[in-house]
């Protein structure tokens, strides 16, 4: 005889049954992963919902025994944590500049929407300097905004933004440089990686900040978010260097042969044979290093400037009108959301890539 056929209805049954109780240790596992799992939510929702204050001009009322989350503070304190101290009548050249970025980066993620090509050149050429006179000024009868002014999630952007940018054709060059059969630029290229690697972000971004102007003329200034944003590019392409690297390695030889046998040049055997094969193997790991990057951004803290997470922190610390005990565990569960919700999506779009170029061969 036949099976009954499986239901709608019965379907997820047979499911929970195969995969949750089919042992007497797994269902202990089942209940108690459950029961941990509701705890986790109920105590989040009463914090966030149930217990939380969504309404008030200050602190005070969040001072209460068992309150939960200070809504209010974040409320008045939006405008900050986005633009930093940006001045308030400027803020719109901010929003233009995010609107001029997603109008490229969108389509170019769609793998369906043609002009790829002219959508890369205008984010890589033409983007950079129409952000850089909107948020900077001083040009074209903008006010000018000094980057001291620049704050909140504007500078975690910029810096992240940028760092990746830079960081992945230098990680390229450096893993090329690192496997180049000239001794002179093999042992420049191990030489930095290995010198960068070796040492914190914290460091690096010191040494551009405090010791960098040291060796400078008295009448030459740098930049200090520029300092930083060559800083974070060197140390990240330090570490995609070696990623891509290991991409390399992992051709067979006989592409190389091939591409030998058919006469292409170094830089045509890199460009159309290797290099694709190799960064579509490293998707994971590059993407890996681009959400640390956007993490470390927060460390930018320690010369001065003040990101997200960094202005969060200054605004509890510096303002007694919002003291309150549940006002800093608000604020730092915003900057959480914030930073979980960018590399998640960097996660996703990533997994998406991987099955879109069937990154394991299937």
């Amino acid at each position: 005889m036949h099976p009954p056929p499986t239901t709608f209805a019965s379907a997820p049954i047979r499911w929970a049954r195969v995969n949750l109780f089919a042992t007497w240790s797994n269902a202990v596992l089942t209940l108690t992963g459950a029961a941990l799992s509701l705890w986790i939510v109920a105590a989040i929702l009463d914090w966030a919902v149930f217990s939380a204050v969504f309404t008030g001009a200050d602190g005070s009322a969040c001072k209460a025994e068992g309150t939960g989350a200070c809504w209010p503070f974040i409320q008045a304190k939006m405008g900050l944590f986005m633009y930093g101290r940006y001045p308030d009548a400027e803020r719109w050249r901010v929003d233009l500049t995010y609107v001029l970025a997603l109008a490229a980066l969108v389509p170019l993620m769609i793998p369906r929407v043609p002009g790829k090509l002219w959508l890369t050149i205008y984010l890589l050429l033409a983007f950079p300097l129409i952000a850089y006179v909107l948020l900077r000024g001083g040009l074209f009868g903008l006010v000018g905004v000094p980057t001291e002014l620049w704050g909140g999630l504007l500078v975690t952007l910029v810096v992240a933004c940028v760092g990746i940018a830079a960081s992945f054709p230098l990680g390229i060059l450096l893993a090329l440089g690192r496997r180049s059969e000239l001794p002179i630029i093999r042992y420049a290229s191990i030489g930095f990686i290995e010198i960068v690697r070796g040492v914190p972000l914290i460091t690096v971004l010191f040494m551009a900040s405090v010791m960098l102007p040291l060796f400078l003329p008295g009448d030459i200034t740098i930049d200090k978010l520029l300092r930083a944003l060559v800083g974070v590019a060197l140390f990240s392409a330090a570490y995609l260097a070696e990623t891509i690297r290991g991409g390399l390695q992992s051709i067979p030889r006989g592409q190389y042969e091939a591409a030998d046998a058919l006469g292409l040049s170094y830089a045509q055997k890199m460009g159309f044979i290797i290099l694709p094969q190799a960064l579509k193997l490293t998707i994971p790991g590059i993407v890996n290093s681009f959400i640390a990057l956007f993490k470390d951004t927060s460390l930018v803290l320690i010369i001065g400037l003040f990101d997200l997470l960094g202005i969060v922190q200054q605004s509890v610390q510096s303002d007694p009108k919002w003291f309150a005990h549940s006002t800093a565990t608000t604020g730092y569960v915003f900057a959480g959301v914030v930073f979980w919700l960018f590399c998640f999506g960097m996660s996703r779009y990533s997994a998406f890539l991987e099955r879109r170029l069937a990154t394991d061969r299937r």
